[in-house]
């Protein structure tokens, strides 16, 4: 009997362990490039993140975050998208290449609460199949904490 009692303590912690982690997902966003283009930046050689973020970076909000950018502070909800591209030079022109990753930031005060009440994913090549953080607070946070007085976020409003 102590036996099947323990089995099914065993069986619900795990369930529960295993609920309580694909709630901290940060799913893949689908329609981003529908929502408001917040800015473009090009990460050239030379920059100090170039071999990780070198290339073309597009921000992109949904609107919780666009509101959130003129106000400084994010509501629950609020989704950042960061996709960055190849930069290849062709005739002297810097166009978009291929896709190199798709990142994402999620506010959620209650399920991030550990990273600023931000979540984060990154998928490869963009590929929702293919998510590559497995340490949101080491692999994104960390630099995001320089931005504490903006709410962790490095994009400002631009009117």
């Amino acid at each position: 009997m102590k036996r099947l009692l323990l089995l099914m303590v065993l069986v619900a912690l795990a369930g529960s362990w295993a609920l309580a982690e694909r709630t901290k997902t940060v799913n893949f966003p689908q329609g981003y490039r529908k929502w408001y283009h917040v800015k473009t930046l090009v990460l050239q050689a030379g920059h100090p993140l170039y071999e990780a973020f070198g290339g073309i970076h597009h921000v992109y909000a949904n609107e919780k975050a666009k509101q959130g950018l003129s106000t400084g502070r994010y509501a629950d909800g609020a989704v950042f998208v960061f996709d960055l591209l190849e930069a290849p030079v062709e005739n002297s022109a810097l166009s978009e290449g291929a896709r190199k990753v798709l990142a994402v930031m999620e506010k959620d005060s209650a399920r991030f609460a550990d990273t600023g009440g931000w979540g984060f994913q990154a998928f490869s090549g963009g590929d929702a199949q293919k998510p590559i953080v497995t340490n949101a607070k080491e692999q994104c946070f960390h630099c995001h904490e320089s931005q504490k007085d903006k709410d962790y976020v490095f994009s400002t409003w631009r009117p």
